[in-house]
């Protein structure tokens, strides 16, 4: 029996050897994995490495970058910076080059129907989320390209989980999605105003780097835009939205409510940017009183993360050139 019994526990000992050695190579398999799908995305989000053959680009987007580990602080970056650009008319051409790449990018992307984009624009009221869209979008064939805005969140949508409602809209295969105003509300607004404790919004941004990293490895590039502008700026919209009568249905009187929590939002935005600025999807905060230069970085960052990306038509059917159509 005293054998039987030392048999016994030597097997047992062996299979707990193997069955740890097993989970040892499958965790290690795993981070490899997860390292390798960072680095490739990493390579088409930084783009400039890419695509630039005498770097920096102009405009110079990766200044706007906001590197992981690097923290920034909103106050310190210039919303009225434009680089050497002076004048709308000075970067015309240059933008109008930029959306013909974009265009002609996204056929290809969404032809070859593999990978797609997600753009996130977040912004203060008044920032230009709307006018980037029209200025950076135009000429964009929609059948490739959607626009999703998030309000308040309906009851069915406020049942389930923060991501839920965003992640049914993050594009299929082919397709450049744009958020305006996203996931990231869930941890600007409802900090703000309290509408959850701390407990409930800070682990969220874990959620959404997880969130995000698991669209990566789906094959969903990420780039993530706060368009940055000033309180002096804002004010300066929202008295143009009053005076015109055209523009007065953008007006609101809880505009004005919302202006009072300024730095609340300013701190909130400075807090997302820094934890969920990742190398697989990264924030850029783009100085934005100067609506043109805002267009042209926007631009430029999306077309060369395009041409990274380097989506190609598919092949087409064999033996189509012995194929002659009928009269």
């Amino acid at each position: 029996m005293a054998d039987k019994t030392t048999s016994d526990g030597g097997r047992g000992t062996s299979r707990r050897t193997r069955t740890t050695s097993r989970a040892s190579t499958s965790r290690a398999a795993t981070r490899r994995a997860t390292a390798t799908a960072t680095r490739e995305a990493a390579d088409v989000t930084r783009p400039e490495r890419l695509v630039v053959e005498h770097p920096p680009p102009e405009p110079d987007y990766p200044r706007w970058r906001v590197e992981p580990g690097t923290p920034v602080r909103l106050a310190d970056i210039d919303p009225d910076e434009s680089e050497g650009y002076q004048r709308k008319k000075d970067v015309t051409d240059e933008l109008k080059r930029h959306r013909d790449r974009i265009s002609d990018l996204q056929a290809r992307l969404y032809g070859e129907h593999r990978r797609s984009l997600l753009i996130v624009l977040q912004a203060m009221d008044t920032g230009g989320k709307d006018g980037t869209i029209k200025g950076v979008f135009a000429g964009v064939n929609p059948q490739g390209c959607q626009v999703w805005s998030f309000k308040a969140p309906s009851s069915e949508e406020s049942a389930h989980d923060f991501l839920w409602r965003y992640h049914q809209k993050t594009p299929p295969k082919g397709m450049i999605h744009i958020f305006n105003r996203s996931h990231y509300e869930d941890v600007l607004i409802v900090r703000v105003k309290d509408l959850v404790p701390e407990s409930v919004w800070r682990p969220r941004y874990e959620a959404i780097n997880q969130f995000e990293y698991a669209l990566t490895t789906d094959g969903v590039t990420v780039l993530k835009f706060f368009l940055h502008i000033s309180r002096d700026e804002q004010k300066r919209r929202l008295e143009s939205r009053l005076q015109d009568p055209d523009k007065r249905w953008k007006f609101s009187t809880n505009d004005i409510k919302e202006r009072a929590y300024w730095d609340d939002y300013q701190a909130a935005f400075e807090d997302a940017v820094n934890q969920c600025s990742t190398p697989y999807a990264p924030w850029y905060v783009v100085p934005a009183n100067k609506k043109w230069y805002r267009n042209l970085v926007v631009a430029r960052t999306i077309a060369d993360t395009l041409e990274a990306l380097n989506p190609h038509y598919p092949a087409a059917e064999p033996g189509l050139e012995k194929v002659s159509v009928p009269d």
